[in-house]
């Protein structure tokens, strides 16, 4: 079997600069003499179980809602972001907050808000349950989520007194979706879009879509979107892994030439290892 690496591999900026924020903190408060200071993170900071696993090792506890955080601790807010409503809460609860935010997700967020004051009906291509997407309908309720070509049928009919709408994006879309979408959209409305996936998403996603292999190993978690994009959008047999375990349950025994790629939330120690497992077949 000959082993390819496609590149990118390995954490995007955003996840890099995360993940130096949460580590920074957890190493203040060792510092400062012990756990003096509670830390928590509200959601995963990036959907990886390596990183998570490595972030609880570290003293976070990871919550789902501020409810779940005492008044006046520490709370660090996901690449993801959040919405106003959250911010508001923080402040309300006197929490010390360290944001992650990936910029490029902060930038979708100011180009959401920027379209509502302007009068615009604002669509939002994304998967709703994903909280990269309910950071942004946090920033304009009113929004339409629109995770796919079928449906902008859905959507009401153009508004006389406001025909333009402003479109939006998850970061960690599939880049060719985003496109039939934006195009199915200026099938019914004018449209302004922002709507773009992130630059680390779309170079991995071009590497995968122009590797002509028999099969792919795409590294990453299961929740994790652009690793499971990455996987929709290869042209040939595709494996996914997020631990050594799973890795070690593949069966490539068929397999000639296998591509190995990673989600941007994947560290590169991991991929590194798997490599030499691989070889070492």
């Amino acid at each position: 079997m000959n082993i390819e690496m496609l590149e990118p591999h390995g954490f995007c900026a955003g996840v890099t600069g995360a993940l130096r924020k949460a580590l920074r903190l957890a190493d203040s408060v060792q510092r400062s003499g012990g756990r003096t200071v509670p830390l928590y993170c509200l959601h995963e900071l990036v959907h990886n179980e390596i990183v998570v696993s490595e972030l609880k090792s570290r003293g976070f506890t990871f919550v789902e809602s501020l409810v779940e955080v005492p008044e006046g601790a520490t709370v660090l807010f996901s690449a993801h972001g959040v919405s106003p409503a959250v911010r508001a809460k923080a402040e309300s609860r006197r929490l010390n907050v360290v944001d992650a935010t990936c910029p490029f997700v902060t930038r979708v967020h100011d180009a959401a808000r920027k379209f509502a004051e302007r009068g615009l009906r604002v669509v939002v291509i994304g998967k709703a349950s994903h909280a990269e997407v309910k950071g942004i309908l946090g920033e304009v309720p009113g929004a339409s989520v629109v995770a796919g070509v079928e449906d902008v049928a859905r959507l009401e009919p153009p508004d006389a007194g406001r025909p333009t709408i402003g479109v939006v994006s998850q970061t960690t879309m599939n880049a060719d979706e985003v496109r039939e979408i934006v195009d199915a959209l200026r099938g019914r409305f004018e449209v302004e879009t922002m709507a773009d996936v992130c630059g680390a998403t779309k170079e991995r996603q071009d590497a995968v879509k122009a590797f002509d292999g028999d099969a792919l190993l795409v590294l990453g978690s299961a929740n994790s979107s652009n690793t499971r994009r990455l996987c929709e959008v290869a042209r040939c047999r595709t494996f996914r892994a997020g631990t050594m375990d799973e890795v070690r349950a593949l069966d490539l025994t068929d397999v000639v030439r296998l591509g190995v790629t990673s989600g941007a939330s994947t560290p590169e120690e991991f991929f590194n290892s798997v490599i030499k497992e691989l070889k070492d077949r």
